[in-house]
């Protein structure tokens, strides 16, 4: 397993791979509910390993070092395809000595994978559909009209944006977890 430029002497020998899919519950007057899909959550990778030998606690500090850097990084690990992950947790699990330590770890899949998100659109405003550049450097910007079943995490997904960078752009929208048919959805 890879993390940055962190290697592993050997693999983890417990993980987890955790999918969710978030669902927003609305209540039916005279009991009962909908439930309306949001989208996948982010996957969740957990695991536990231990390093062992004399340079034990020297290759947990340079994985403690790889945690304190903070922001994501490309993970390779041999059940999750390689994916930007973010690295949320790392514990002692119990008191470290200088030939052994056994620690557990969490990383969070990062959807987003992109730095730059989308450019700014010349052509009037005009929609863009999906897979389609967004042109120029002024100009308005390019807005996506919200359809039956969208979420803006798909929306984000379907023109390579940030989730964060479009719910930034979209001040008018107050829970980014409702928006409604015919919604205009500004694209960062």
């Amino acid at each position: 397993m890879r993390y940055k430029d962190f290697t592993w002497p050997h693999n983890p020998e417990i993980y987890t791979v955790e999918n969710r899919r978030r669902v927003a519950v609305h209540r039916v007057p005279f009991g009962g509910c909908v439930l309306q899909e949001l989208g996948s959550a982010c996957r969740v990778l957990r695991g536990e390993g231990e390093f062992s030998g004399a340079d034990a606690y020297d290759q947990f500090r340079r994985l403690e070092a790889v945690f304190q850097e903070g922001g994501p990084g490309q993970l390779v690990h041999p059940v999750w395809k390689v994916q930007r992950a973010y690295f949320v947790s790392l514990k002692a699990v119990e008191q470290p000595l200088p030939d052994y330590v056994r620690y557990s770890f969490e990383f969070w899949e990062d959807s987003g994978g992109y730095d730059g998100g989308l450019t700014e659109s010349d052509d009037g405003g005009a929609l863009l559909t999906p897979g389609e550049p967004s042109g120029g450097t002024g100009g308005s910007r390019a807005v996506h009209i919200v359809k039956k079943g969208d979420t803006l995490w798909g929306i984000a997904r379907q023109y390579g944006a940030a989730l964060t960078d479009l719910i930034a752009a979209n001040p008018q929208i107050k829970n980014p977890n409702l928006i409604y048919p015919g919604n205009e959805v500004r694209l960062p």
